[in-house]
Order: structure tokens, then C-alpha cells, then sequence
């Protein structure tokens, strides 16, 4: 309802006698402070018909009618809303009528002689009206707001069910991740300390050889790659415990070389575009770098003959590219490669070669990575920074001092 120096207040009269219906609406319009807009009805059907399309904020019913009556009336008005005022406004009503007609919920009543008690009435009945429908949507907007956080409660805790049970799945995960990794390094230091006692064992043998038989390029061979080798089983050991690649030390290196005895030792093309390319790194450690990158690509294209090494100059670097024909590394993989123990779809390996080879780089200042083979496959590059003229000029002419010196 608007307020009430600007309500327009919806009457309802349920009256039969023109006379009385018109000194009741005469009343009210000269005592009460709204507007009126006034309905009536003088049988059962038209009250019906005006309660329902009207919808009037009170009504004024006369208590006995030829074919209908006021409590039937005010049933019906109560059934269409609870807190609908209903005053009788009747001409004569014994006491006992009218104490039960309160008592079975009717607003008030009024007789016809007494109109001065009419707008007094009206005038309370409007007002418990308001209060009664005040309380009710307060109380309506408390039953939502309850629903609304039993329902936010609710989901909470569904949420929070989910989430626990999304913890306890990952806890398991973990769990099963951090066992597997537990026995993924178990594994490679027993297998590490296995494999250095037989190494050891055929690296002597070999020194026995040559002191023998004499230094041959077969004896020399097999020495190198079991010197790599050891050299190798070693790295994992250390990476199995968490650890980097070091004890790299520097020498002055012919990578062209290396590069070259790497290439004749897996039967891949090596192609030397530009030498001397000389480096100061470990030869031992940039040979098995190489070792492992070739020895990859010939596993992966399934013979040498797809595998090509290539070394030149660029920009201050010696480049080195193994490229391979074989299936090549997908875009999502490359940049998880160097990880350690990653192995993506390939077999047959402890995914840490080339983790070690990364490692080895870049304690040399160097860079290495892969791109696709144009055609298809692989190419793994290594750059490691060339010396300057000035550095190896320096260097010769402090050693001829030392040579001098001694």
C-alpha cells in the first residue's frame, strides 16, 4: 500500500439496501483521511466475483441478506487472504451474534445506528492490516533467508566433502608418486654400484692390454667408451641422490674431433663444416654429451644411417646438431625433455641421458635444445662458446714463459 495521506483505499460493500449503502460510503468518505474507490455487492456471486478481480484492502458486509449472509461472506473473504479486514455493518445484531462473530475472526462490528464508530474502525482495522502484512513479508524475507543459507550450507558441505575426498585422493597419489620415485632412484644405485664393479674390472683389463700388447686404436676404443661409461654410471648414481652433474674440468678441446670420434664410433655421418672449432670445456664430459644424444637418435631412428652429426661456427659458438629422420618430438613434449626421468613413449631408458647432457651444457656456458628435423624427425643443438684469439694467444705465450721458467 502507498502511505496515507496518499492511499487509495479499495472498499468492498456487501449491501442489499441502497440507503444504507450510500449513508455507510458517505460516512467513511467524510471521516477517513484516504481516497475511496468503492465496489458493492448485493448477492454471493457478485461479492465473489468483486473479491477476486477488485482485490479491496477492506470490506464492509451486512450481516443478513435475502440469499446470503456475512459469516458465509467473511469465510470466503478469509480464505482469499487471512488478514483481509472484515467489518459487519449491520442494522440490528443481539450480543450473543455479535461476541461470536469476533470470536470466529471477524474485525469488528458495527451498527448502522452507531456510524460515528465506523471511520474509528476502519481506521484500526487499516492499521493492524499493515502491521499484520509488515510482519508477515518480514517474517516471509526471514523463511528465505533461512532457506537460502541452509541451501548455501548445504552446498558448503557437499564442497567441502568433495575437496576432502579430492585431498585424500591426491594424499594417495602422492603417497604412490613418492614411493615410485623412492624406488626409481633405489633402483638406479643399486644398479649404479652394481655396474661400476665390472667396469672397473674391464678398464683394468684394458690397461693390462695395452701395457702388454702395446697402444692399438681398438685397445683405445674400448678404453674411451668404458671410461664414458664408468663416467656415466657414476652421473646417474649421483643424480639418483638428487644431485648435479660437476666435477667438470676445463681443458682446451678440439670439438671438431670429438665430434668426429663420436661420429665413428656410432657409424653416423659427421660432417665438419668449419675447423678447427676449438672450446674450453671437459673432453670427457662434451664426449659423453655427445654419446648420449647419438646414441638416442640411433635408438629411436633404429639405425645409424638416419642419423647425421654436423659442426660449425655461428656468431662466436661452436654449433654441434645431431639430426635424426626418425618420428620426432612432439610440441607438448619438448619442453619437458630435460626433465629428469621423464622418458615421454620411450622405452628402454631411465630418462635422465638427457638430463645429464643439459646439465653438462650448461656448466660449460652453453645452450642446448631441440627443434624438428625439416622432413620429419629431430635436431638436438648444442652451442659452446669458442675461443677468443686474444685468450688462446694469452695462453701460448704464458706457456712458453712456464716452459721457460722450468
Amino acid at each position: 500500500m502507498t502511505q496515507p495521506d496518499e492511499r487509495v483505499l479499495r472498499l468492498l460493500h456487501l449491501e442489499d439496501n441502497d440507503l444504507d449503502h450510500e449513508l455507510v460510503i458517505e460516512s467513511l468518505r467524510t471521516d477517513l483521511p484516504w481516497q475511496l474507490e468503492v465496489r458493492r455487492a448485493e448477492d454471493e456471486a457478485s461479492f465473489l466475483h468483486e473479491l477476486q478481480t477488485f482485490s479491496p484492502h477492506l470490506i464492509l458486509s451486512d450481516y443478513a441478506l435475502p440469499s446470503y449472509d456475512g459469516l458465509r461472506a467473511f469465510r470466503a473473504a478469509e480464505a482469499h487472504d487471512p488478514f483481509l479486514p472484515f467489518l459487519i455493518v449491520t442494522g440490528a445484531m443481539g450480543e450473543e451474534i455479535a461476541v461470536d462473530t469476533l470470536r470466529q475472526g471477524v474485525t469488528d462490528y458495527i451498527l448502522k445506528q452507531r456510524l460515528e464508530r465506523l471511520a474509528p474502525s476502519v481506521r484500526r482495522a487499516i492499521a493492524e492490516y499493515d502491521a499484520q502484512r509488515r510482519q508477515e513479508m518480514a517474517e516471509q524475507a526471514v523463511r528465505e533467508l533461512n532457506l537460502s543459507l541452509q541451501q548455501r550450507l548445504e552446498e558448503v558441505e557437499r564442497l567441502r566433502g568433495v575437496a576432502e575426498a579430492q585431498r585424500q585422493r591426491l594424499e594417495v597419489q602422492a603417497q604412490q608418486l613418492s614411493e615410485a620415485l623412492t624406488m626409481q632412484q633405489t633402483f638406479l644405485a643399486e644398479t649404479s654400484h652394481e655396474l661400476r664393479t665390472p667396469l672397473t674390472a674391464l678398464l683394468g683389463y684394458l690397461h693390462r692390454q695395452e701395457r702388454e700388447k702395446g697402444p692399438s686404436q681398438t685397445l683405445s676404443d674400448a678404453r674411451r667408451v668404458a671410461e664414458n661409461m664408468t663416467r656415466l654410471v657414476n652421473d646417474l648414481l649421483q643424480i639418483s641422490r638428487g644431485e648435479l652433474v660437476q666435477d667438470i674440468e676445463m681443458h682446451f678441446v678440439n670439438l671438431d674431433r670429438l665430434v668426429e670420434q663420436v661420429g665413428r664410433d656410432f657409424q653416423v655421418q659427421a660432417r665438419l663444416l668449419d675447423r678447427p672449432l676449438e672450446v674450453l670445456g671437459d673432453p670427457g664430459r662434451l664426449t659423453q654429451v655427445l654419446v648420449n644424444l647419438v646414441g638416442n637418435a640411433v635408438r629411436v631412428c633404429g639405425t645409424p644411417d638416419k642419423v647425421t652429426l654436423e659442426a660449425r661456427r655461428s656468431e662466436g659458438f661452436a654449433e654441434v646438431h645431431i639430426i635424426d629422420q626418425g618420428p620426432g618430438v612432439p610440441d607438448e613434449i619438448k619442453p619437458r625433455i630435460f626433465d629428469k626421468f621423464y622418458r615421454g613413449k620411450e622405452a628402454g631408458s631411465a630418462g635422465l641421458g638427457l638430463t645429464i647432457a643439459q646439465q653438462v651444457i650448461i656448466g660449460h656456458d652453453g645452450q642446448i635444445d631441440v627443434v624438428d628435423t625439416p622432413g620429419g624427425g629431430a635436431t638436438f643443438r648444442v652451442r659452446l662458446p669458442l675461443l677468443e684469439e686474444e685468450d688462446e694467444v694469452w695462453d701460448a705465450g704464458e706457456l712458453a714463459q712456464t716452459d721457460l721458467l722450468e
